[in-house]
């Protein structure tokens, strides 16, 4: 994704539909009950004789108090007590799981999400990274990304030092909005000075890189008051941004019923948030990387991209590609080999299988080949905005056109539109098209033809 971006707020309002974001293919409603443990542990298997080195995903799901924008699983407490229970649970899960892989599969990728990860004490982190580094190999390498969410209310610089310390090298915080009439309504009171001294704190103790998540179209907020907060973060000079777009789906996330609807953007406004995020960003030298998320040149988020190492998972945009993803915890998903697998995402199923002795898979899917094929497609869409047509048949042993015929008729229309550029060699997302990317994948989405009817729950957010 070499050209410009191309804002076209017309063009983003007749196409802002509901789809997937393709942090899998096929997407989490496309799991099923019928793949469960004896599944995991033969494609766990199946994968050991390929050597491919492994990211570990570790959720932490429990938060003092409730974000009502929050989509995200997780567990209200104050309790302490509540979260060595889970900790002690997350290491049996651990025991269970890793004699399943080759020692010898190097884990260069773990990452600590949420929830709220620093819930738990430094020394209860360090317990599960002792853990992993007693059953897995973790690398050692400089190029290793071992990865934190923190939120800046309830973390301190000690805790970060100590975090540090244990191998951290990367910290994202959530920010979402400085403006004090949008975090009342989303009941995430947050300073700006605290903030700071997070970010600070992460240089401070060698943390290479250092993520800022913001959200448009949240309740309340105007142009005005989140170019403040554009304004505020970009002089901390984070070295990555993620700029989500609020997805309103109470049928879905339960917490939101308690924002008031009637004070969501109106959609123009929406599109005008979005347009300043990319154009703030982009005038203090951030690199659109694809979607949402925003790098400097220097950080390994925007060399993976350059290298044609990016991929797109259930953590968003992350790099070395060629890893198998781990997930442990309640809700975590797993993708090994072609396949997908995901924890019971209820607190009391993951502790009853976890103290019952079993995996606590709850549903998931074996990938066949077209599948394979889908998720290769799209996965370079995503990541880099075009699809080599030689490569693909190259890979895959297809004739694109003749395989693709549906989908390139589908993208024709775009094309028509001025979204992308089809030519026998390869199919490219234009400067028009770079923020539509999920639109273009669509296309080759075979199970969205066949979704539910229109009266169900939504399952997708808007694609802007």
């Amino acid at each position: 994704m070499t050209s410009p971006l191309n804002f076209d707020p017309e063009l983003l309002r007749r196409y802002d539909r509901p789809g997937p974001r393709y942090t899998s293919y096929p997407t989490a409603p496309q799991f099923t009950a019928a793949f469960g443990a004896a599944q995991l542990r033969e494609h766990i298997r199946q994968s050991n004789t390929g050597g491919h080195a492994l990211s570990i995903y570790a959720h932490m799901p429990f938060c003092l108090s409730p974000c009502f924008y929050c989509g995200c699983n997780r567990v209200i407490t104050r309790d302490p007590a509540r979260g060595e229970r889970y900790l002690e649970r997350l290491l049996a899960e651990v025991s269970a799981v890793a004699p399943l892989f080759d020692r010898q599969r190097e884990v260069l990728q773990v990452h600590l999400g949420g929830g709220t990860p620093n819930f738990f004490r430094p020394a209860q982190i360090g317990r599960l990274l002792e853990a992993l580094a007693g059953q897995f190999r973790l690398s050692t390498r400089p190029q290793r990304d071992f990865s934190i969410e923190l939120d800046p209310r309830t973390v301190s610089p000690h805790d970060i030092a100590e975090l540090g310390a244990l191998g951290f090298n990367r910290a994202s915080l959530g920010v979402q909005d400085f403006d004090p009439q949008v975090q009342r309504a989303v009941n995430r009171i947050q300073s700006v000075e605290e903030t700071l001294a997070v970010i600070e704190a992460c240089r401070a103790s060698g943390f290479r890189s250092v993520n800022v998540d913001l959200i448009y179209g949240l309740p309340l907020q105007t142009p005005e008051g989140f170019a403040r907060t554009l304004g505020t973060v970009i002089a901390a000079r984070p070295d990555r941004l993620a700029v989500y777009g609020y997805a309103h789906l109470p049928e879905l996330f339960k917490p939101q019923r308690q924002l008031d609807a009637t004070f969501l953007p109106h959609p123009e406004t929406r599109i005008a948030l979005l347009r300043l995020a990319i154009e703030q960003l982009s005038a203090a030298g951030y690199q659109y990387i694809g979607m949402d998320h925003f790098a400097l040149p220097g950080d390994d988020l925007a060399r993976a991209r350059e290298a044609g190492g990016l991929q797109r998972n259930f953590m968003g945009y992350t790099t070395h590609a060629d890893c198998d993803l781990l997930g442990l915890g309640v809700s975590a998903i797993s993708h090994i080999g072609a396949s997908f697998s995901q924890n019971h995402r209820d607190l009391p199923g993951w502790e009853a299988a976890i103290d019952a002795g079993r995996l606590p898979v709850w549903r998931g899917l074996a990938l066949d080949a077209d599948d394979v094929l889908r998720a290769d497609v799209i996965q370079r869409m995503m990541c880099q905005g075009r699809i080599d047509i030689a490569a693909v048949e190259s890979r895959h042993g297809i004739e694109f056109a003749a395989y693709f015929a549906e989908a390139l008729r589908e993208l024709q229309a775009l094309a028509d539109d001025g979204l992308l550029e089809i030519s026998p060699a390869a199919i490219q997302a234009t400067a028009r098209g770079q923020l539509l990317l999920r639109l273009i994948a669509m296309c080759f989405d075979r199970y969205l033809r066949a979704a539910p009817a229109p009266a169900a729950a939504p399952r997708y957010s808007k694609v802007v």
